[in-house]
């Protein structure tokens, strides 16, 4: 399996995701915007990952590969492949098909609880019914055409998203370690401030590393669903 990871700042990478990709052994590409935004050709991708950072998917004057980020999104879900997008990813899949990506009304940075609002249907993916996830957003998204809401929250409705049985979209962070986690505390800590869904750094680092171990169990989960789907065209 060839796997193709979209890549925006050095410090949001992979996480516990590298786990699953040496368990599968696959073979893992990258395109690193902040370094060189050169894409793959589509036929060299099996599973595209797209991960988060502090930009916006509305920043494209200021950062033009944007748009070329959105176009080589689209055309892979356009054709069948199996696409996971990570908090801006998630966004940046929504922009791809023209759903508006837009400030939340708060912020929602730390462990905070999620609730599965899509149980009982056998073809999406289930989270669990109750779950306290790792956050690190200021923007939300419409759900893009087609989509299912999959999980929302106090502070965010629309937490993650299924397009036809290939494509989820995550607001959080289910791949989140302990050193993803200092990565990111260490380089948005003036992100920290008081507010009602922004924890303290001293609450974000004092999370058990059974709560790692739970959200890697379900990131694992989600890509074995998505990486075990039949490729399903949609029009791009």
């Amino acid at each position: 399996m060839k796997v193709h990871v979209l890549q925006h700042v050095p410090f949001e990478g992979l996480g516990s995701i590298q786990s699953w990709l040496d368990a599968r052994g696959a073979t893992v590409g990258w395109t690193r915007f902040y370094a060189d935004p050169l894409l793959p050709a589509l036929a060299e991708v099996d599973f595209l990952i797209v991960l988060g950072g502090p930009m916006s998917v509305n920043d494209e004057t200021a950062l033009p590969w944007l748009a070329d980020e959105k176009r080589f999104i689209r055309k892979a879900i356009g054709a069948g492949k199996p696409v996971l997008g990570i908090c801006l990813g998630a966004q940046l899949i929504a922009s791809a098909f023209g759903a508006r990506v837009y400030p939340n009304r708060q912020k929602e940075i730390g462990w905070l609880p999620i609730e599965n609002v899509a149980s009982g249907i056998a073809s999406l993916f289930q989270l669990p019914p109750f779950a306290r996830v790792f956050h690190w957003h200021g923007e939300t998204f419409d759900l893009p055409p087609g989509a299912i809401r999959l999980a929302s929250s106090a502070a965010c409705d629309n937490q993650a998203f299924q397009l036809g049985q290939n494509v989820i979209g995550l607001q959080f962070h289910l791949e989140t370690t302990p050193e993803s986690a200092d990565a990111i505390i260490s380089h948005c800590r003036d992100e920290l401030v008081s507010a009602e869904f922004v924890q303290t750094e001293a609450a974000l680092r004092a999370v058990s590393p059974s709560s790692y171990a739970e959200v890697n169990r379900m990131m694992a989960a989600l890509l074995d669903f998505l990486a075990d789907q039949q490729a399903r065209p949609m029009r791009a």
